[in-house]
């Protein structure tokens, strides 16, 4: 699902329940929850969602990297990555719901 699926899911669910906004309000708090998230990461603080999951940093250390076209030696720098970690209720509604086979 893409952003703009997301908001549009909301909007037509927005239907049913309140007349008062519109699909641009919609979409500016949707962008205000993403930037705020980005901002409480970029700080280095962690996001916890219950129910849904939670949003933490993982470092990497620096490390010896290879250049898959030369084959020569690259120094890869220390970052932090975002990881994400769903939270149980999640785990369990879309074991429960999935009807896929498993991948070999």
């Amino acid at each position: 699902m893409t952003k703009s699926e997301l908001i549009a899911l909301l909007a037509e669910q927005e239907e049913l329940y309140q007349d008062h906004l519109t699909v641009k309000d919609i979409d500016e708090s949707v962008n205000t929850i993403l930037d705020a998230m980005t901002v409480a990461l970029a700080q280095g603080n962690r996001i916890e969602i219950r129910g849904f999951g939670s949003f933490s940093l993982n470092y990497r250390p620096p490390r010896k990297g290879r250049n898959p076209k030369t084959g020569d030696s690259v120094d890869v720098p220390a970052k932090y990555v975002p990881h994400f970690k769903a939270g149980k209720a999640m785990r369990e509604q879309v074991d429960a719901g999935s009807n896929r086979q498993p991948i070999d």
